[in-house]
């Protein structure tokens, strides 16, 4: 049986934010709200010292590619 392996990455924007810690309080909740909705490993990973950006970064794997298709497809409507 073949694995699948898909990811994807979303730059935000975080308009208005003044503090990193604001920023990662905002992208922390993201990130957690990914976690406990999608069976997928989830983590900021660029602009961590940058106020109005941040990158979030999914993966996961899968036996079947519809499968990955179908959870990125509802990742993307989310983010």
């Amino acid at each position: 049986m073949p694995a699948v392996f898909a990811h994807a990455r979303w730059v935000l924007r975080i308009p208005d934010c003044r503090s990193l810690k604001t920023k990662r309080s905002i992208v922390r909740g993201l990130r957690d709200r990914i976690r406990a909705r999608f069976p997928v490993s989830a983590a900021e990973t660029d602009f961590a010292d940058e106020h109005g950006r941040a990158e979030i970064s999914v993966a996961l794997v899968t036996s079947d590619a519809t499968v990955a298709d179908s959870i990125l497809e509802r990742l993307d409507a989310m983010v």
